[in-house]
């Protein structure tokens, strides 16, 4: 079977090139740049300081720097974001306009693996690619792998990154030292003081809307993020994902995905 590939308008590139890119970048993301090879895609954030989520990015290594993949409507706050902590290193950011592609079902040449989950495929920059499928056919294939986009599911600066899975998504080194929000993540995982995370819940027709309350009984559990007809992300409280669920009213259930370990 053919793979299907789409083109991603939602997402766009910010080029990070000159002598300090890497140095500059390793110590502000979640993910470590200095050893990021050219051509090797990797996942990470940037955090604002107290360690919420400001903006997930794909990470590509370059020759002479560093392609940051990210949420077209973000673009411009990260470009003002690098040049905030820019200071004297010596970089140039610039936004780059070539497109992004997804593939999954299969193989072809110039994807990079999507460094989340072998199930969610590959992603390209640029070249000449023959689409087969739609950006919402992509969506539907993430949200049937069970992994959750940022950029939809977690407003900027209300969510931790191991909420939103990072640390179950090769979204953060733990090893790497320092960077922007590194003291409030590397506790909470240290602690395993984790309550709430980003799960798949499924049920019968459309999704409820954004911010929707889940219920176990009577007590809160969690509410629902993006989602379409039968399936959407959640940000449920671990300790009362057990028994019957509901959103307004009608049943739901928790989908555990391949990539969460038990």
């Amino acid at each position: 079977m053919a793979p299907r590939i789409a083109r991603l308008d939602s997402r766009a590139l910010i080029r990070v090139t000159g002598p300090d890119a890497r140095p500059f970048l390793h110590n502000l993301l979640t993910q470590d740049v200095e050893t990021l090879a050219a051509g090797q895609l990797r996942f990470g954030a940037l955090l604002s300081p107290p360690g919420r989520l400001l903006f997930d990015l794909f990470l590509l290594g370059l020759p002479d720097g560093v392609l940051l993949d990210v949420a077209a409507d973000r673009r411009d706050a990260l470009l003002q974001r690098l040049a905030m902590y820019r200071l004297r290193a010596q970089v140039t950011v610039e936004a780059d306009d070539t497109p992004v592609f997804a593939l999954w079902d299969g193989e072809a040449e110039g994807f990079a693996p999507d460094p989340r989950t072998p199930a969610l495929g590959g992603r390209r920059y640029g070249g000449a690619v023959e689409t087969s499928a739609t950006e919402d056919d992509w969506q539907a294939h993430r949200l049937a792998v069970g992994v959750p986009d940022p950029s939809a599911d977690a407003p900027a600066d209300k969510t931790y990154p191991i909420e939103a899975d990072f640390d179950l998504l090769n979204g953060i080194d733990f090893q790497k030292g320092c960077f922007v929000g590194q003291e409030t993540t590397s506790r909470m995982k240290r602690r395993g003081a984790i309550r709430n995370r980003m799960l798949p819940i499924a049920f019968d027709g459309p999704p409820p809307p954004f911010g929707a309350e889940v219920l176990n009984g009577d007590l809160r559990a969690g509410e629902v993020l993006s989602g379409r007809d039968g399936a959407a992300m959640a940000l449920v409280r671990l300790d009362r994902i057990d028994g019957d669920l509901t959103v307004d009213g009608r049943p739901v259930r928790i989908r555990r995905p391949d990539w969460l370990p038990l």
